[in-house]
């Protein structure tokens, strides 16, 4: 039987599952993660679920179900969300689930133990087993348990986790209100924090017994915290610990502070000496060939992943954001290769992701498969949602598009091949105050984000995760209403616009698909087509949008 076609995101359109960890049980692949809600306005807002697929054929991804519910953890509701997961099979045969809890925005996650659930199959359900704790029954909370990620090391059971922030390598940080930033933040006592000679910060192993809850080895770092003068001085460890045997060698794989790059680095031990390596991929190219951050192909934000072999070959796990916000998060995945001297080079963010080459440059496709989307000037959106417009992967009910497309926009496919493509159509319409997305939820914008809201916001200072939100000033209009692209009444006279296609994104024009109101039906989708002839063989595909009215893009074709 022949394979399907499998694209980036490789999961349904509607489906949105972080944080990747891939883990291949028998001859299936199964991806865990956490599990957001489609235009939701916090991190991880549903029940964990998961999917697999045979090793032989990456297109045919299942629905198992869903495998474990945040109501079945003690602390819910004080906390409603279950954050980055990961499973290990122990070695008793069973399958343990890690986890930590939070709240919104990721208030209260690191205050908590890890959790762990249990399942007799790798798909679940997962039953509440307890959290990971002393010989004599104490809970575990050294360092700041965050994101745990599992390794069976030839039955040994390790746990990796933490967080880091820089505050403690500040000369005033005793004096500044960092360390009351990271009393609030950890949810810990100013004695406790400064009780760790190597810091509470970090990424941290512990090692456990096999009932995959007792502790064996004290917790300890991997790698010191203080990076300066370290070979992690300009990608140190922030979040996200994840951890890969290949061969004799651990990669140890994170998030790191820039918080769209997922890095890596490697060591003959699985709990000291790592050296930093590389980055393995940015969620906006940035570092790719040399690409700067303002030249970045996406609005960036948080990332997580994992790396795997899967019948042969090497891929890495991330995700991509959507809905200008870091809160819809969908999985996407890229081929890797590990060379002969256990490097990584950095790979870019493509259309085709899983597929077993370029997609078929023939037929119809979802639009929002798109790998680059910029307007030049995109945002960094760390724990945020953002007013202002910009273009952006969206959706209305199971409408799902590519939204608030404006003058110079690009938009990337990666890659085609293509042959004896002489017509390209796209479906689109002109996208007015009736038929654009508008959040109504909170806007909350983090420290590091990026982006000019606009003056009818203010800041409500709050200090945990290292987050602030923006609240509308009294009497002001919110951003999301303003400068609509056209209204119903004028855009049968006044709309227009065209997508230049190129097969590279500085090369010459191949054409244009032109686009001109036709009355009030030009607000829904229409398919426009022109005479395109695309050059035979694997390309790029490209759409750069010209016009001063805003447009939504839903489907691409070629002919």
């Amino acid at each position: 039987m022949q394979k399907k076609q499998v694209y980036n995101p490789y999961l349904p359109l509607n489906e949105y599952i972080p944080d990747g960890e891939p883990h291949i049980f028998g001859d299936r692949v199964y991806i865990y993660g956490s599990h957001d809600k489609e235009g939701g306005y916090t991190f991880c807002m549903q029940d964990y679920v998961v999917y697999s697929a045979p090793v032989t054929d990456l297109s045919d991804w299942k629905f198992e179900g869903v495998s474990y519910k945040a109501n079945q953890d003690p602390i819910y509701p004080k906390l409603k969300y279950m954050y980055a997961p990961d499973v290990v099979q122990g070695n008793d045969g069973k399958y343990y689930l890690y986890y930590c809890m939070g709240g919104d925005y990721g208030q209260g996650g690191y205050h908590n133990p890890i959790s762990v659930a249990v399942s007799e199959t790798p798909a679940g359900p997962f039953e509440y087993l307890g959290n990971v704790r002393y010989a004599d029954g104490t809970i575990m909370k050294k360092y700041i348990c965050f994101d745990p990620a599992a390794l069976n090391d030839d039955g040994i059971i390790r746990i990796y986790y933490g967080t880091q922030y820089g505050y403690e390598e500040e000369e005033d940080f005793l004096t500044s209100g960092r360390l009351n930033d990271e009393i609030e933040m950890f949810g810990r006592t100013k004695e406790e924090i400064l009780s760790y000679p190597d810091s509470i910060n970090g990424p941290i192993m512990v090692v456990l017994e096999d009932d995959m809850l007792t502790v064996k080895e004290e917790p300890k770092h991997i790698i010191p915290y203080k990076v300066k003068g370290t070979s992690f001085e300009e990608h140190p460890f922030f979040e996200a610990s994840s951890m890969r045997k290949v061969n004799d060698k651990y990669y140890f794989v994170y998030s790191s502070w820039l918080n769209h790059e997922l890095c890596y680095a490697t060591s003959d031990y699985p709990d000291r000496d790592f050296k930093y390596g590389g980055t393995i991929i940015s969620n906006g190219d940035v570092g790719y060939n040399g690409r700067a951050e303002k030249d970045k192909l996406n609005m960036t934000g948080t990332t997580h992943g994992s790396i795997i072999e899967i019948n042969g070959q090497w891929y890495v796990f991330f995700h991509r954001l959507t809905h200008k916000s870091d809160y819809s998060r969908q999985s996407c995945a890229e081929k890797i290769y590990i060379e002969a001297d256990g490097s990584i080079k950095q790979v870019e963010m493509t259309s085709c992701g899983l597929n077993e080459g370029p997609l078929k440059g023939e037929g119809t496709y979802p639009a929002v498969i798109a790998c680059n989307l910029t307007n030049g000037h995109m945002p960094h959106g760390s724990n945020c949602i953002y007013p202002m417009p910009f273009p952006n992967v969206t959706n209305l009910g199971e409408d799902r598009f590519i939204g608030e497309i404006e003058d110079n926009t690009l938009i990337g496919y990666k890659y085609f091949d293509f042959k004896d493509v002489n017509k390209v159509s796209i479906l689109a319409r002109f996208e007015d105050d009736t038929n654009r997305v508008v959040y109504e939820g909170p806007i909350r914008i983090d420290e590091r984000g990026t982006g000019d809201i606009g003056d009818e916001f203010e800041r409500v200072d709050n200090v945990l995760m290292g987050s602030g939100e923006y609240v509308l000033k009294e009497g002001a209009k919110t951003a999301d209403k303003k400068d609509l692209a056209c209204t119903a009444a004028d855009v049968s006279v006044k709309a227009s616009g065209s997508f230049e296609v190129r097969t590279s994104a500085d090369g010459e024009s191949l054409g244009e698909i032109r686009m001109t109101a036709n009355g009030e039906d030009s607000l829904s989708w229409q398919e426009y087509t022109e005479d395109i002839k695309l050059p035979d063989g694997v390309h790029a595909f490209y759409l750069i949008y010209h016009g001063k009215n805003k447009v939504q893009l839903k489907e691409i074709k070629f002919n």
